[in-house]
């Protein structure tokens, strides 16, 4: 039987494991790619004239923000807690994912008033030559992203905090690599981009080679100004989801109360609490109503292994009591409604 307790358990190694060392190669590699071709897009955009190619840069700040949170996280996970930061600074993550979206939404908006005046207003020119040179860039861009970013081969199932969108398999006492997660997430939004990205590319042979169907541009703007605020209602509903204490998407609240109750000895369970601190740090909180003939600290080790080992939480907390009758009709003790 796995023990998970903080004077059982060995004492964590300091640092980064050698597979978040490589994600954070991979992310800093990337970032630094994307910074890079970003600053050269509105660089290129400004002499185009281009709203689209402008777009298309605003698309790539969301990617650094997104990286940047991601490499924040990984240097967060190897601080300790503190005693005023009693979870540490997990949920910087978060409000970084937060200020990524709302700075993405400004600009896009910016830009969307700037497509608005164009179409009402023809009285602009792009410049069809340089529109095509930073349109082929960026795609030449998010490619060399995308090859940084992919990782050949199945992603591990063992080494870091929480699982993502699946539970762990019994018998691991480990969770998910939040650098393969990270990574992951990376690559997924980098293929979105180069879609993009191709998108401008064509808008921008057409204005080359066509002048006077200049109108693409605006037009190109606003149908991926859509796409790139689109792109981040997913991220939105998880920040708002953790930051509302939500329960975590990938465990069940049944699942979870099933497991503890499975558990010899185990009579009733109440004040049941999942939540995250981040999309991969995910928390448990429970009381365990036993038999008084039951052992409480086997029942704790037991129920505490299986939530680890089944569902990947990162920190359980379980309050072991003597089960009571007056229990079951203890308002106190229900369990949540489903909404």
């Amino acid at each position: 039987m796995a023990f998970h307790h903080c004077h059982k358990d060995p004492m964590p190694q300091s640092g980064l494991s050698p597979e978040r060392l490589k994600a954070r190669r991979q992310l800093c590699a990337a970032c630094a790619v994307c910074v890079l071709f970003m600053a050269g897009e509105v660089v290129g955009g400004y002499l185009a004239h281009s709203l689209a190619i402008m777009t298309d840069a605003a698309h790539l700040l969301a990617d650094v923000g997104s990286m940047m949170g991601s490499l924040f996280s990984l240097w967060l996970s190897t601080r300790p807690a503190t005693r005023t930061m009693t979870f540490g600074w997990h949920r910087s993550e978060t409000l970084g994912a937060l200020a990524s979206v709302v700075s993405l939404w400004m600009v896009t908006g910016i830009l969307l008033y700037l497509a608005f005046l164009r179409l009402l207003h023809s009285d602009y020119h792009i410049e069809g030559g340089a529109m095509l040179l930073t349109a082929s860039v960026a795609v030449c861009a998010n490619m060399l992203m995308a090859f940084v970013l992919h990782q050949a081969g199945p992603p591990h199932s063992h080494g870091s905090r929480g699982s993502e969108y699946a539970p762990l398999e019994e018998g691991h006492s480990y969770p998910l690599s939040l650098g393969n997660t990270s990574v992951r997430a990376a690559f997924v939004h980098v293929l979105g981009d180069l879609l993009q990205s191709l998108g401008v590319l064509a808008a921008s042979i057409l204005i080359y080679f066509k002048p006077q169907y200049k109108v693409a541009d605006p037009i190109s703007t606003f149908l991926f100004s859509i796409c790139a605020l689109g792109s981040t209602a997913p991220t939105l509903r998880d920040v708002l989801h953790i930051l509302m204490e939500g329960a975590p998407r990938s465990v069940g609240f049944e699942p979870v109360r099933d497991a503890l109750l499975s558990v010899p000895g185990v009579r009733a369970t109440h004040d049941l609490h999942l939540w995250a601190l981040t999309l991969t740090y995910h928390v448990a909180s429970a009381h365990l109503a036993i038999d008084s003939t039951a052992d409480p600290e086997a029942v704790l080790a037991e129920a505490s292994s299986r939530l680890y080992s089944r569902f990947g939480f990162s920190s359980c907390t379980l309050q072991v009591e003597q089960y009571k009758p007056e229990m079951a009709q203890c308002p106190r003790c229900r369990e949540p409604s489903q909404a």
